[in-house]
């Protein structure tokens, strides 16, 4: 028996269904790439945490395209609470409209909030100022917020997805020198300009000319401190303990390693990993005393600064301490507390090195904030001065890579190497008590 024609539609119906599929698919996997969670310019709370009723309508209304509503929900947030950087970023983007730029802000907001709002502070401090000023020859700075939980596979999956869009511009991040590592080739190969507020990992430089960074390299900074550990805290004898499994402070270690060695220092050969499951901060102490260490240089993971700490206070001050920038931050001083009083460490900025600056962001935020707040702000400022000078990916990179170019920043000039890398000088920071609280206070700004 004969099957049925199936009845033909007219050519001009199959080349409308074809055009649909072109310009409807696009935007499905756009929905879907939105709902992944991961990154936000204001159409979803990424940082769950303290987070007012006016916040999450402002998110709300923006998700909807209603943007002078979430514009005023912004607004009423940041009253309730003025030091949520989220919230102005959030604010900016929906007061920038259609005519924009856009960049995107990497950090890690699911492993370390504290650490993300550092920098979000400085991104948002940077952008807020440019478009109260009018833009960028005439377009707002809009700032996409993305989550990479400082987990150098999730680090690559959020580079695949920035580089597919073709209206970013830049990128300010990664947080962690392993997710920087892990996301950076990925940005060369596309041609997409990322600018590290934090990663100080030796085999960063070079990756690529689109590649750079706003901290000084761990040459530069451990150089700083091991001349500082040698001829002023006079330590002669040091032993090391560090977490094997981060990038950044395993060539921080090497570096004050070679640094104090060549300056006359004496390496205490002991075994201490804080990535090790049974790490034993007692034992590990114990044995760098025994074999005659009159310092311990410890360096732990941003994520994983509690096996620092809980060396510390094994240590119960009876060595003298000496770190990598990691420990520059809010945990150490909560959770040390006297374990870490008299630790020395090196940093690429501290509030006395700019009063001005920290005092005009510490009124802005409503409390003291740290280098990552001021490389962040840096990091942007140099992406900002890039886009005035051409606004596509290429001119960006050019601009940055001009040997003429300087913005001025929180952290003194920002200039990049032929590396990448941020030339620029670190300073020496003490933990020490202010009555019954402890602060960071900066002992010497030459290294």
């Amino acid at each position: 028996m004969a099957q049925p024609k199936t009845p033909r539609l007219p050519p001009i119906v199959y080349i409308f269904l074809g055009l649909l599929c072109l310009v409807v698919f696009p935007r499905i996997q756009a929905v879907f790439k939105t709902d992944s969670g991961r990154g936000s310019i204001g159409n979803r709370l990424l940082i769950q945490d303290k987070a007012t009723p006016d916040k999450q309508r402002g998110v709300e209304a923006f998700a909807k395209g209603d943007y002078q509503k979430a514009i005023a929900h912004f607004k009423f947030s940041l009253l309730e609470q003025p030091n949520d950087p989220e919230t102005l970023i959030y604010l900016n983007n929906a007061q920038a409209g259609n005519n924009s730029l856009k960049i995107a802000v990497s950090v890690p907001i699911g492993s370390n909030l504290n650490v993300s709002q550092e920098i979000l502070r400085g991104v948002g401090t940077a952008q807020d100022e440019i478009n109260q000023k009018g833009g960028i020859n005439g377009k707002k700075l809009q700032v996409e917020i993305v989550n990479d939980e400082n987990n150098p596979e999730i680090a690559q999956k959020v580079a695949q997805e920035l580089v597919q869009d073709r209206a970013l511009l830049g990128v300010v991040g990664h947080n962690a020198s392993n997710a920087s590592l892990a996301a950076a080739p990925i940005y060369q190969q596309a041609g997409l300009v990322m600018v590290s507020p934090t990663s100080f990992a030796n085999n960063l430089s070079g990756i690529g000319q689109f590649i750079f960074r706003t901290v000084p390299t761990s040459k530069v900074m451990a150089e700083a401190l091991a001349d500082y550990t040698l001829k002023t805290a006079r330590q002669t004898k040091i032993a090391f303990c560090y977490d094997s499994q981060a990038p950044d402070n395993v060539s921080f270690k090497d570096e004050f390693l070679a640094a104090f060695i060549s300056k006359g220092g004496q390496l205490i050969p002991t075994v201490c990993d804080l990535s090790t499951p049974n790490f034993n901060p007692t034992a590990a102490v114990n044995e760098a005393i025994n074999s005659g260490a009159d310092g311990l240089f410890v360096a732990s993971h941003i994520d994983r600064v509690e096996a620092a700490i809980s060396l510390a206070k094994a240590n119960q001050n009876r060595l003298a301490l000496f770190s990598s920038p990691t420990l520059y931050n809010i945990k150490t001083l909560q959770t040390g507390q006297q374990a870490v009083k008299g630790l020395i460490l090196v940093a690429p900025w501290h509030p006395q090195a700019n009063p001005s600056f920290a005092e005009t962001i510490a009124q802005r935020w409503r409390g003291k904030v740290s280098w990552r707040t001021a490389t962040a702000y840096d990091a942007t400022q140099a992406i900002i001065a890039g886009l005035q000078q051409g606004t596509g990916r290429d001119r960006l990179q050019q601009a940055l890579h001009s040997p003429g170019f300087t913005v001025s920043g929180a952290t003194g000039a920002v200039r990049f190497a032929s590396t990448g890398d941020r030339i620029g000088n670190p300073v020496i920071i003490q933990v020490q008590s202010n009555g019954s609280n402890y602060e960071f206070v900066m002992l010497s700004n030459k290294p």
